[in-house]
């Protein structure tokens, strides 16, 4: 169902709503943006993601509220690379660094609505040579499908130019679906095995170090408050988690997380070699009526084309570029042992 979500001068801005058995998702050609997404309980439904109520407040926005992220998610230090012996400059929207594709990402881009049916929806977008400084067109496109309890979100492009692309998802998530209940009360587990230390300006330093003994260690489940007892001083950069989790290279997932206020459990699953780990700290200042969100976002090393050791990131004509995003949700009910909840992502899995 598509309806009008608001208008950007002569442009029409579509709100699209799939809807499959257990859960409903509610879709915007602006930035493709996922506004809500409602997962179905015992208790009645339970809103998963922080949104805005109207265009006005997407378009002023600067947190990426469930925003498609490129062409390169997280940052560029210095918004400057060398690819092939030319250095390219890219906008410098975060002091003098690049952030999540610069001022004008594709958070902020209208998509154009190829197919439309009710548990399925693709986007595109076309991103021109030179757009924000990167090099080559870019054809990209976003398709998201619903099947019983899972979300599914596949990026494809194609460039005409080497360029780097690092196409990654910006959904704020509290599983409570209520503002009042912290997020730092979710319990999240991630199969990681190091992260990677940033300098003042959250840019990697190059290093990539164990988890051992760190606030970063959710190999076993906690609430982001029990792991940043463990070192806040590795926090104090960031004001908190904004951190990139190297994943473990025989994970099943990339993270799961469950609320014990609503019962509600998601698995993250991604063939990306991180994840981002963002807690929504900014949120308190730019939206406090939303409470926070966690985003888990997988991707990329950040900063990856000026680190030749961190894999490589560079997209070449002829080469097709695909990422899979699924988000896995499951009903285990409220304050269940994580067994339960293993069990209960496990069952819903199969069924999907």
């Amino acid at each position: 169902m598509q309806r009008e979500f608001g208008r950007l001068g002569d442009t029409v801005i579509h709100a699209v709503t799939l809807a499959s058995e257990g859960v409903k998702a509610e879709v915007l050609t602006y930035g493709g943006i996922l506004r809500r997404l409602q997962i179905e309980t015992a208790h009645g439904p339970v809103d998963v993601v922080l949104g805005l109520p109207d265009l006005h407040a997407y378009c002023n926005d600067r947190d990426y509220l469930g925003v498609l992220v490129g062409r390169y998610g997280n940052r560029i230090g210095g918004a400057s690379f060398e690819l092939d012996g030319r250095r390219h400059a890219l906008s410098a929207n975060e002091g003098v660094n690049h952030l999540h594709g610069g001022h004008v990402g594709f958070g902020r881009r209208v998509w154009t609505i190829a197919a439309c049916e009710p548990q399925r929806l693709l986007l595109r977008y076309a991103s021109p040579d030179g757009e924000e400084g990167y090099p080559g067109e870019l054809q990209v496109e976003a398709e998201f499908v619903l099947a019983r309890q899972r979300l599914q979100l596949t990026y494809r492009a194609r460039t005409d130019a080497a360029t780097p692309l690092n196409l990654t998802h910006h959904p704020y998530f509290n599983l409570a679906g209520d503002p009042a209940v912290p997020v730092a009360t979710q319990i999240l587990r991630v199969p990681v095995e190091q992260y990677l230390p940033v300098d003042r300006q959250l840019i990697p330093t190059g290093e990539m170090a164990s988890v051992n003994g760190t606030a970063f260690d959710f190999r076993v489940p906690a609430t982001l408050d029990e792991r940043r007892a463990a070192s806040r001083a590795q926090l104090q950069a960031s004001g908190g988690f904004d951190h990139c989790l190297v994943l473990s290279a025989d994970r099943q997932c990339s993270a799961e997380l469950y609320s014990p206020h609503s019962g509600v459990a998601m698995r993250l699953i991604s063939p990306a070699p991180a994840v981002q780990l963002y807690e929504g700290q900014g949120l308190d200042r730019s939206h406090p009526e939303l409470g926070r969100g966690v985003c888990l976002e997988p991707q990329d090393f950040p900063d990856a084309p000026n680190h030749p050791q961190f894999p490589p990131t560079i997209l070449r004509p002829g080469q097709a570029y695909e990422h899979r995003i699924i988000y896995q949700f499951a009903t285990p009910g409220a304050a269940a042992d994580w067994p339960m909840v293993l069990a209960a992502l496990d069952a819903a899995g199969q069924r999907g």
